[in-house]
Parts: C-alpha cells; structure tokens; sequence
C-alpha cells in the first residue's frame, strides 16, 4: 500500500511539472494569437526545442506575452524589439546559451562557449556590408524550427550538414564577395566521396564538413591551429580512422596514424613540419576523399614523384602488375608505412622487394637483372664514400681540390638518378646511368690520390731542403770559425 501512494505521488508531481512547463508556453498570448491565424512561426514553434523548455516568444522577440492585448504586448516600455537583424539575432541567443546558470536552469549541458568561438573563427568576421558577422546562430539552426543537434530533422544533424554549409559554399556568387579562389564544389565532391555516399544514405558516423572544419570554431586553412592545417590533417582523421570500435562496422584497418607517423613522409611532416611533405589529403583527397583504385595509384605517387612514375609505366613490370592487379608503387613501398628508399629494397636477398617475386628459378631475367643492379648501385656508392674521403683529406692538407669537390657532387647526383632509374627496370638504362656516376668517381679518385700525393712530395721536398740547407749553413758556420782563428 505504501509503495503505491509512493508511486501515486510521484506520477502526481511529474504530471504536475510538466503541466506547469506546458502550460507556460500555451500560456504565451503571442503564441496563442500567431497560431490562431495560421502562422508558419508558429507552426516550426511548436516543434522547437524552446517551446518545450516553457520557453516563450517575448524571450526572445521582447514584450508581454502574457497578455492579448496587442498594444501592451507589443509596446516598447515592456521591451518589445520586434524581429532581430544583424548581431541582434546571436545576441538574443547567447542571453542564455553564453550563461552557464542559465542553461543550468534549463537542464541544459551543451558548451556556452560557442559564441567566444563564433566570434574568433571565420563565420565571425564582418559580412560585406560591415555591420555583421558573417554567420549569425540561425543560419545554421533555423529560428523557430530549432531542434537538438542529435535529432534527425535538424540542419546541423550529421546527415544535413552537407546540404547546410552548401547552402552558401557551393553559392558562386554569395563565396564570391568573400573569397573568390575558394572553390564552390566542395559539397559536389564530398558526394562522390567514401564519406559522401555513405552520408548521402543515412549513416551518420562517416566524417562530414564539421567532422574536419569544427562547427562554432572553423578557422582558415593556413591558420596553424586550424584542424585542417596541413601538420593537424593527420591527427584529424586519426580521430575516427584511430578509434578500432568507432570504425569496427566498416571493417578497414586502424593503424594508418601509426604507420603514417613512422614513414618517411608523416616524419617529414609531423617532426620536421614541412607543409609541402604529403598528409592523408594529399593522396585521399579531402572533400572527395576516396582510397586510390590500383590503376590511379601510380598518378596519385606521380604527382610528386612525376619521373618515377613516367619511367615505370614504360617498364615491363607495368604490364605485368596490370596482369596481377597489383597496386604499382604500394606494392614495393607500402602505402602508409613507407620507409626511406635505401639500396636495401634493390637485389634478391631477403629484406629486397625484388625477392617477393623474383626466385633464383626464375625464367625471366628478372632475378639476375636486379641481382647485376644491386651489385652496380653498390659498386656506385661505396666509390663515391670513397672517394668524399679522399677528397676530404686532401682538403685537410691544404691542397687545391675545388674540382674534385665540384666532380663529387655529378658523383652524387648519379647516384641519386640511378635510384630514379631503377624505376625503369632497364638494365642497360640502368648501367649507363651508373656508369656515368664510376667514371666520374674515377676521376675524382685519381685527382684526390695526385692531390694527397703532391703533399707528400712538397714535405718531402721541404725536408730535403731543409737538411741541404741546415747543411750549408753548418759549413758555412765552421769556415767563419776558421777565418776567425786565422
């Protein structure tokens, strides 16, 4: 029986509040009136999340509300404004969403520091006419159909998000007035993207604009502490592609970020902040972010790698990767993880990519091809090691080698074109280019050896002067004496 009366009064007090929080907006004589003449406002109203809050239009528009007469409604003594403009209409917002006892009061746990971030981001500078910020609260959340974020029918709920930054940036003549390089296809190609097409059919979980941009805080893209700056552009996608049971249900692995970090490229980027090094973007995309398919990975690499990319699709492993369906340079570099090209990749020893595939038993020339390289290259580095040593003594000694130095450093550069030139995986092209680079490091060899040589020979040369002349000098020292005796 207790427990009964215990549930009956607590039903009684529930009932009783939300009567008295309904009541409060049915009680709005503004409402009332607008509802009865069959007003858009407050039709959106009663769906908006303030109405169920109790909270009315003189909240927001100023007045009396409750009371039906127009006049006392609508007068100014009782701080009628009217329909906001401009700042006007954020300001009216942030009276309670800047104030953490307010929303308190309202059981609210939403941040109250989207406008200090409004104002600081991109949306927050003055619109042309000078007078406004660009973007005002309701552009992007509507004024009286105000939803929560998480309800499917809002402008900023993931699957809308698109359509609602589109409405102005992918508006040529609206992105014109404020940045006419921006580009207005941004929403267009994030349909044609992984993220895009999964967005497009309900899956709110896939990355949209405000997933990489920010909602309240978007910044420029050159802004350092923007997310999408180039050095942030990893650690930005690695906030989903990192989270193993965010991604679970698309089944792609998780350790890109990691892999990235350790590559030649995310080292270049992340610990020596070289912006022109390549981030996810660089070769996913961004708006239209997609992996790269096996036929476009070549161009995707070629980009920068342009000569690399030229020599292999006249090579013959081209055709045999089109056979195999194998992806062109992930295949021997990996595609995140992708270390520093070392000779070590070239030849047929275990830890050489040429291994995978060519065999001792194999047919083609394939294993003896790269077998012959790598011993070439090798023959290539070692002599231009050599000689650098040789021409850095001789310059520790003094000697005039300003030639040799200059001769080094063609050494150098075909050592660098015959690592480009493996990519044609043309023996003879191949040899001429490290014959080249020997010739040139014989030659250096023999102007550094003749250099060293000729220090040897002037101390020598000196010490022998030395001895004759220290002997003169003795004689002439003991014929002095003996005139003197005379």
């Amino acid at each position: 029986m207790k427990k009964k009366i215990i549930i009956l009064t607590l039903f009684f007090f529930s009932a009783l509040l939300f009567g008295q929080k309904k009541n409060e907006a049915s009680s709005d004589q503004c409402f009332i009136c607008h509802e009865s003449v069959g007003s858009t406002e407050a039709d959106l109203y009663k769906k908006d999340i303030h109405f169920s809050k109790g909270i009315s239009c003189a909240d927001c528009h100023g007045g009396n509300s409750q009371t039906d007469d127009m006049d006392k409604a609508m007068s100014k003594a009782a701080g009628y404004k009217g329909v906001p403009k401009g700042n006007a209409i954020t300001q009216s917002c942030i009276r309670c969403h800047a104030n953490p006892a307010m929303m308190k009061k309202y059981g609210s746990k939403i941040p109250t520091n989207q406008y200090a971030n409004l104002k600081n981001s991109v949306h927050g500078r003055l619109a042309i006419n000078g007078s406004e910020m660009i973007v005002q609260c309701i552009t992007c959340h509507n004024a009286h159909g105000i939803v929560a974020v998480d309800n499917p029918a809002s402008p900023v709920y993931p699957t809308n998000i698109p359509a609602t930054c589109g409405k102005c940036h992918s508006d040529p003549v609206f992105m014109r007035a404020y940045n006419p390089a921006l580009p207005v296809d941004q929403v267009q190609k994030y349909r044609t993207s992984v993220h895009g097409i999964r967005n497009a059919k309900g899956d709110p979980k896939p990355a949209q604009c405000v997933s990489c941009h920010g909602s309240h805080d978007i910044l420029s893209v050159k802004d350092p502490r923007a997310r999408v700056y180039p050095t942030n552009i990893p650690s930005t996608c690695s906030h989903c592609h990192s989270n193993a049971e965010y991604m679970k249900q698309y089944k792609i692995p998780t350790d890109q970020f990691a892999n990235y970090s350790k590559s030649v490229h995310g080292i270049a980027l992340l610990q020596k902040h070289d912006i022109s090094a390549p981030a996810c973007n660089s070769c996913h995309g961004n708006h239209g972010a997609t992996p790269p398919g096996i036929e476009s990975i070549s161009e995707v690499c070629g980009t920068c790698h342009a000569l690399n990319a030229e020599l292999f699709s006249s090579s013959p492993h081209k055709k045999a990767f089109d056979e195999r369906k194998l992806p062109e340079c992930t295949t021997c570099h990996s595609n995140h993880l992708i270390i520093t090209a070392t000779n070590k990749l070239l030849g047929v020893s275990q830890d050489a990519v040429c291994s995978k595939c060519h065999k001792p038993n194999d047919p083609s020339k394939g294993y003896m091809v790269a077998k012959e390289m790598k011993q070439m290259i090798d023959s290539l580095d070692s002599s231009e090691k050599n000689d650098s040593a040789l021409v850095h003594e001789a310059e520790q000694k003094g000697m005039e080698v300003g030639d040799a130095l200059f001769k080094l450093r063609d050494a150098h550069q075909a050592r660098l074109e015959s690592r480009t030139m493996v990519h044609s995986f043309n023996e003879a092209k191949f040899n001429e280019t490290v014959n080249k680079g020997l010739k040139v490091t014989t030659e250096v060899k023999t102007e550094a050896e003749a250099a060293i040589h000729e220090y040897y020979f002037r101390r020598i040369g000196l010490g022998i002067s030395v001895l004759i002349i220290s002997f003169l000098a003795l004689l002439l020292y003991l014929y002095i004496r003996r005139l003197e005796r005379k």
